[in-house]
Order: C-alpha cells, then structure tokens, then sequence
C-alpha cells in the first residue's frame, strides 16, 4: 500500500523521519567501523595504504570495483531516466557498457597488471610517465584525471543531499545530506586507505543487489504484479514498451555506451584497480563475472524507474523517481534502507575516487614537481591531507548544483575517454613516442574542452543553419571525435618522430601468466 503519511499530503511524520535518518547513519557507522578495522591493518608505505600491498582477491577485487562503478549516476540518474524516456537506459548501462568494459578490462587492465607486477607502479600516470621518461606527460595524464574527477566527486555529494532531501520530505536540507556523506567519507578513506576501501565496497556491494531485489519484490507485491506494471505503461506510457525513440537513438545508444566504457577504464578509482589483484587468474575471473554482476543491479534499477512512470507517481522537480516511489509503495524503513543503499553506492564511489585522487597528487604531481626526495611516511600522510582538501572543495563545489546528475556525469565520462586510445595505442605499439603521446592526450582534451565550455555558435552555411562547439552532432557525442582525434595524433605523432634515449618501450613488453 502507499505510504499514508505521503498520500495525504502532509509529508512524513517526525517519527517517520526519525527512523530513515537513524537506518542511515546507522548503516554509515557500519561502514566507519570496518574502515577502523582495515585501520589497524594498513601500513605506513603508499603501496600498502593505495594498493592494499597488491592482495585482493576474486570476490574483493570484483566487488571493489563493482561498487566503485555504481554511483549515484546508476541509483538516481539512471532511473531518472528510464521514468522520463523510457527502459532503454537498461542497454546502454546493463548490457553493452557491461560487455564493453569486461572487454577493456582484459585489453587494458591485464596488461597494465602484468607491468605494474613488473616494475612496481602504482598509477597509470607513474606508469606512462616511466615508459615515456617524462615527468611533463605524467604530470599531464595525473592533471586531466584530477580535472574531471572533481565534477564526478561532487556528482555523489550531489546525489547524497537529493537523495537524503526526498527521503525526509525535505526535513533535512540540501547541504546536510551533502555534508554528511562527505565527512563520513573523510574519516575512512582518510584512516584506512585501499584496504579499508576494499573491505567497506565489498558490503556495499552485496548490501545494494540484495536491497535493489527486495525493494523490486516489494513494489510489484503492492500494485499487484508485473501484469500490472506492464498495464500502467501500456496506458500511460505506451511508447516505453517499444525499442527505441525520438531520445534513444542508435546514436545516442552507441555514443554513450561507448563514451561511458571508455571513459570508465580510464577513471582513477577504477584503473587503479587494475594494479591490485593477487594474481592474473583473479583479474581474469573478475572481469568474466562483470557483466553478469552488473545486470543483476542495473536492471531492477533501471525498471523501478520505467515502471514508475506507468503508475503515475509524480516526481517534484529536482527530485529523484527511486525514494518517492519506495516512499508511496514501501513502510519508511525500507525505503530508508535502500537509500542508505543509494548512498552506499555513493560512497564506495567517492572513497575510491578520494583515494586514488590522492595518490594522483602526491605521486604524479607534488612528489616529481615539489619534493622529489618525500619520505613513504610523509608521502601516506600527504595523501591523507588530500583526501580532506579535496572533499572539501568538491562538497563547496556541489553546493552551486551546476547541473543535473545526468548533465554532471556524462561530462566527466566523456573527458576520461579522452586518455583512453592513446594509452591503448602506448600499451600495444612499441614505436610509440613520447611526442605522440603529448599530441594524442592534449588534442583531444583541447577539443573535448571546447565543446563542454565554450557556447554553443550557431552559424548559416548556404542557408543551413550549423551548430558549433555542441555537445553532439548529427546525434552523435563530440566526445567520439576527440577520441578518434586523439587516436590519430598519437599514432600519427609517433610516426614521423624519433624516441628519445630515455624513452623505454621494453617497459611494456611483459611475458602473459
């Protein structure tokens, strides 16, 4: 039955309010004290407190990075839009993007983990950087990756404060949710590095597929089944019952699914996790599993939103469909407890990117252009810092809400996938140089950039009328072009010039296990 303190109009009761909050921070605690535990664990040196001294196993391993995916784009944004345009959101995240990036997985991921096996590296910048005996590329590839993480930080504070917003009726602010996800993240992340990062994303993890299923269960047990479901949209929706539409084009499919598995690869909270795994039989049994892991939560996900709409449940502007239409057809708890699940996804999204942004600073940019000579112990401590400078500047950032949940992420998506050919191209092609590499990764970023900044320019060709700087053309996302720019100058570059004598592309060549 909907929840009557909804339906009749007076918001949720003090009561009501009070359990939601208290099954929230509850479970944040949980989390807290597992990171207290990895705590007591986690050692002095970078590689220990980054890396998790290179130890996970199949199940942590697959399940870190599992949860490091999903983040408030997948429990808010995504079924936002399957309510507004319909189920198809299902293919571009469920099914391609979770082929897609299980393929890049092997193609990047098990390569970068036979070299940092090899040689010790700890991020993808350090490890460019070392290849091509320049400071200036990695502290280029460390950059760009900080620059667009920063969006992507503040797109989980975003969502915290949304989400924690539309589950209170608005009892808690905006900026309450949005701090408290941020300071529970500082404590953690900040105490227990890789490790407790690990651990607390593996609970998570299990903790979101079972909540996602249970509430699915429970929503159709309270409008009377998938028979009816299907009746809401066959009424009001008719349209959502067909492949595609005016919104999902093949276009749009392709662009996104491509632009997100790329640019997924080439996140720092995710690519780091390449570097991790005990050993190659555990990589490759993780990304076999992928996309299987990631059906089993978008999917649901994905359809609450779509059935959403066929039952009519109206979405306040700025509001997410997934609490209100737990809070109509759900007891108060439970839809506390699955936004304390939304919020889980959150942050095991946010701890990873906070731990690997730290080590993108203190590694790739303070330690080669700073203080070369930085101790282990000053470096983890250095690290710690970060984490709480960042949070904090992305926490003030998110408080302009520069965009929606969708507009946010896909920007960030789209700048990632920018590195990602040019670091394939490096990792396959010996005769790689380092010019190609500063050609291949500035260009598309140039051009990428122009696009997300500078205004829309309309212009008349022979009487038609030309969009310049879009986002799209002819439907099909500019970042595909900066891709398939950076692609060619980085292939193109590393044609017509010579290595240098301290360019090393023995670095890459690795014998598979």
């Amino acid at each position: 039955m909907p929840n009557p303190a909804l339906l009749s109009g007076g918001g949720l009761s003090t009561a009501a309010t009070s359990v939601e909050l208290l099954v929230v921070v509850g479970y944040l605690l949980v989390a807290l004290l597992v990171g207290l535990l990895a705590y007591r664990l986690t050692g002095t040196d970078a590689e220990d407190y980054y890396l998790a001294s290179r130890s996970l196993g199949t199940l942590v391993l697959l399940f870190t990075t599992f949860a490091t995916l999903l983040s408030a784009f997948t429990f808010f944004a995504g079924p936002n839009l399957a309510y507004a345009q319909g189920p198809e959101w299902i293919l571009v995240m469920g099914t391609m993007d979770g082929i897609l990036f299980a393929i890049l997985w092997y193609l990047i991921g098990y390569k970068q983990w036979l070299i940092g096996q090899q040689h010790g590296y700890v991020t993808l910048p350090e490890m460019l950087g070392d290849r091509f005996g320049s400071t200036r590329l990695r502290g280029l590839v460390a950059g760009v990756s900080l620059f667009w993480l920063f969006p992507y930080v503040m797109l989980q504070q975003m969502g915290a404060g949304e989400a924690l917003v539309g589950l209170t009726d608005g009892a808690v602010p905006y900026w309450g949710g949005a701090a408290l996800i941020t300071v529970f993240m500082i404590l953690y992340v900040g105490l227990a590095g890789m490790r407790g990062v690990a651990w607390t994303d593996t609970i998570q993890g299990l903790f979101m597929l079972g909540v996602i299923w249970i509430a699915v269960a429970w929503v159709l047990s309270a409008i009377g089944g998938p028979a009816v479901a299907a009746a809401g949209l066959e009424a009001n929706n008719p349209t959502f019952l067909a492949l595609g539409s005016s919104f999902y084009t093949p276009q749009y499919i392709i662009s996104t699914a491509v632009v997100i598995a790329f640019g997924v690869t080439m996140f720092p909270q995710i690519n780091q996790r390449f570097f991790v795994a005990e050993s190659a039989a555990v990589l490759k049994r993780s990304f076999t599993l992928w996309p299987v892991l990631v059906l089993l939560l978008f999917v649901p996900a994905f359809l609450l939103g779509t059935w959403a709409a066929g039952l009519g449940v109206s979405v306040p502007e700025g509001a997410n469909v997934l609490p209100v239409l737990l809070g109509e057809y759900t007891p108060a708890w439970f839809a506390a407890l699955v936004i304390a699940g939304a919020m889980a996804a959150m942050m095991s999204s946010s701890d990873s990117m906070l731990l690997s942004g730290s080590s993108y600073f203190t590694r790739d940019l303070y330690r080669p252009f700073v203080e070369p000579a930085v101790t282990a112990d000053r470096e983890a401590w250095l690290a710690r810092g970060g984490v709480v400078a960042f949070a904090t500047g992305t926490f003030l950032a998110s408080l302009t809400r520069p965009g929606t949940l969708i507009q946010v992420g896909s920007t960030a998506f789209g700048g990632f996938a920018q590195l990602a050919l040019p670091v394939m191209v490096a990792l396959y092609w010996p005769k790689t140089t380092r010019l190609g590499m500063l050609a291949g990764i500035g260009g598309s970023q140039l051009l990428y950039l122009s696009h997300v900044f500078v205004p829309t320019v309309p212009i008349d060709v022979g009487g038609v009328t030309i969009a310049l700087f879009a986002r799209t053309y002819g439907g099909w996302d500019v970042a595909l072009a900066g891709m398939a720019l950076g692609a060619a100058l980085t292939i193109g570059v590393s044609w017509v010039t010579t290595a240098g004598i301290d360019e090393a592309a023995e670095r890459f060549v690795v014998s598979a296990d």
